[in-house]
């Protein structure tokens, strides 16, 4: 009964947020990854369920094979006499052997993979991105009109009200242009985070006094979550990443009304607080 329960939350959840922009939103008592957003991340599910899953199964499989013959052939009322053998040489080789493959074919397409996601070729625009204890600050090199703002969690209520998930909706959202290559410059301000979107594939750790650099491209529009994912601090569990994307029109009208989807463009005066409240 609780698992129906909670198989008809999970259905109630994906359905009241099928038409909105919540994309990518952890369900409860999932077994896979979260779908993809990204062609780095579709590099990722396909390199882990076309590949990495099918090699992992056979090799459980053989592993439980080779456990279940030796504990029916040579436990002790099936060999009373054990053998005294302390070594086989062949059998030692074979197991020795086999894993080097096994990891040698992975190697190739794993590094492939690790290629596409790592290397920052040719973007369209770039955000920086600073964790401080315990928000995210982003700004907008290429944008001068759009001041640096600091994306602040949501608590219940407030979550509740903006129709938002709890601990991955914040006050002011990262807001990109989907089709659009994205270079991310992610630092940190005092100690270690990890600026990570798992529907983008996107997981970059940032360290103080150090620059780190990923890249993402968004195949579709909506909201997508993440979460600090490096251990930072009595409130890192408190520390969401929500990022919009938008088509090229609005994020181009977004720009030009100073980081505000609304036509009233917050004085300068008014700062980040003023684009905070202009993009709930």
């Amino acid at each position: 009964m609780r698992r129906l329960n909670r198989i008809m939350s999970a259905s109630a959840l994906l359905l009241a947020t099928a038409g909105s922009a919540l994309a990518a939103v952890p369900v409860d008592g999932d077994l896979g990854l979260q779908e993809a957003a990204t062609p780095v991340m579709e590099e990722i599910v396909s390199f882990h369920d076309g590949f990495l899953m099918p090699v992992i199964t056979v090799i459980c499989i053989v592993v439980l094979a080779l456990m279940i013959y030796i504990s029916v052939r040579f436990n002790e009322k099936a060999n009373p006499v054990p053998s005294k053998t302390s070594h086989n040489t062949l059998l030692e080789v074979v197991w020795t052997i086999v894993p080097v493959i096994i990891l040698l074919v992975m190697v190739v397409p794993s590094m492939k993979l690790l290629y596409f996601a790592d290397v920052v070729e040719d973007t369209d625009m770039t955000v920086k991105v600073v964790g401080n204890t315990w928000n995210w600050e982003y700004s907008y090199p290429e944008h001068e009109n759009i001041d640096a703002f600091i994306s602040n969690p949501l608590d219940k209520e407030a979550a509740a009200a903006a129709g938002k998930p709890y601990l991955l909706g914040t006050d002011a959202p990262l807001v990109v242009p989907v089709g659009k290559k994205v270079k991310v410059l992610v630092t940190s301000n005092n100690n270690l985070h990890a600026f990570a979107v798992p529907a983008f594939g996107v997981k970059m750790d940032a360290v103080p006094g150090r620059i780190n650099e990923t890249w993402f491209q968004v195949t579709k529009e909506g909201t997508f979550y993440g979460q600090c994912s490096e251990l930072c601090g009595i409130n890192h569990y408190y520390m969401p990443i929500e990022v919009k994307v938008v088509s090229e029109s609005e994020f181009n009208q977004w720009v030009a009304n100073g980081g505000s989807f609304t036509t009233s463009v917050a004085s300068n005066t008014s700062g980040a607080a003023g684009m905070t409240a202009a993009q709930k």
